[in-house]
């Protein structure tokens, strides 16, 4: 089932549930979804990583909005865009740790010096299949400096 499908359905369940926040928080990520969708010349289907970018987006923006209310005064609206953005963060990838990071780097780092000597000149290679490992669960300024230290 894909993302998107989960959190259709889900959407469904909160509603018959009466779960006032998990329905609304849903129905405003498939608003922000359909929009993304639709826009453009062409409109396509998002796939699931495009669609969990999309949610580590939505909880950065409920994160900074709750910093705002909460410097405003507005404890209780600080303390919902809290509760939207951890229910929000429930239908994302648990994040690697900086070792299982480091253990994913130092293996394809080993698959990569199996054929050669590595140098700089690898780093966008290492970089790509890293980042495809990784996809988001960890900083990828942090993954850039395991694999350039492993480089030079």
């Amino acid at each position: 089932m894909s993302l998107k499908a989960r959190l259709r359905d889900d959407s469904i369940a909160h509603l018959k549930a009466g779960n006032e926040l998990e329905k609304t928080t849903l129905r405003n990520i498939l608003s922000a979804i359909g929009t993304k969708e639709k826009s453009g010349k062409n409109p396509t289907e998002m796939t699931d990583q495009e669609v969990e970018n999309l949610l580590r987006k939505e909880v950065a923006n409920r994160e900074e909005t709750a910093k705002i209310a909460s410097e405003d005064g507005r404890a209780e609206r600080a303390e919902r865009e809290l509760a939207e953005a951890a229910f929000i963060s429930s239908y994302l990838p648990k994040l690697l740790t900086e070792q299982e990071a480091r253990e994913i780097v130092e293996r394809i780092m080993g698959e990569l010096a199996s054929d050669h000597e590595l140098t700089m000149k690898d780093m966008g290679r290492a970089m790509k299949l890293v980042g495809a490992e990784i996809a988001g669960r960890f900083d990828g300024k942090a993954v850039s400096q395991m694999v350039r230290a492993k480089l030079g």
